[in-house]
Parts: structure tokens; C-alpha cells; sequence
């Protein structure tokens, strides 16, 4: 069990960052507003969320101005799909193994 807890990826502990890797790996590209909208974040809350996964390189930013208007959209890179899917594939193996401590009901 422990070789499996150690595959789990910190970076997405946060069920704001789990929800954000799963919306991506669904989507092509989410723009900011989508992700304020769906997961009911604030505008500072929802950017710490996306810089921490933008430093480790799991997301992709593109910036641009429609109209006069900024518009920030995201992706999920190649690098953050392998660590994503990986983190699912050992949540799923916690699961599926229905693991029983000793002197547990």
C-alpha cells in the first residue's frame, strides 16, 4: 500500500486542482471564466490553483485580448496527462484493493 500512496501526486491533493486536471482532460481549451463559473471560485482563488499548476507544468496559459477585453484560456499538456492519469490510476488502486487494517471493524 505504501508504494501506492507514494505515487499519489500532491499537486493534486486539492480537490479545486483535481476538478481543474479533470475539466481539461475533457476539453481542448477552458477559458478562466468557465472555471470560475463551474467550480464557484474566486478570481484570486482560482489563479493560485492554476499558477501552482501552471509552475509544475501540468497546464498551458495563453493570454489574449478579444476586443478590448483580456482572455485567458488553459490547456492540459502531454506531461500533466501522464501525471494526472497516473494519480487516478493509483486513487483507483486504493480503491479497488480494498485494503483491511488490522483491529479495524
Amino acid at each position: 500500500m505504501e508504494d501506492i500512496i507514494a505515487r499519489l501526486n500532491k499537486a493534486f491533493d486539492s480537490r479545486v486542482r483535481l476538478c481543474i486536471m479533470s475539466i481539461l482532460m475533457s476539453n481542448d481549451r477552458v477559458d478562466f471564466n468557465a472555471f470560475k463559473k463551474t467550480l464557484s471560485l474566486t478570481d484570486g482563488n482560482l489563479a493560485s490553483h492554476m499558477k501552482a499548476l501552471e509552475k509544475n507544468e501540468y497546464i498551458k496559459v495563453f493570454k489574449k485580448f478579444v476586443g478590448r477585453k483580456p482572455n485567458t484560456t488553459y490547456s492540459i499538456t502531454d506531461y500533466g496527462k501522464r501525471e494526472f492519469l497516473e494519480h487516478v490510476k493509483a486513487l483507483k488502486e486504493l480503491v479497488d484493493n480494498n485494503y483491511k487494517l488490522p483491529n479495524a471493524e
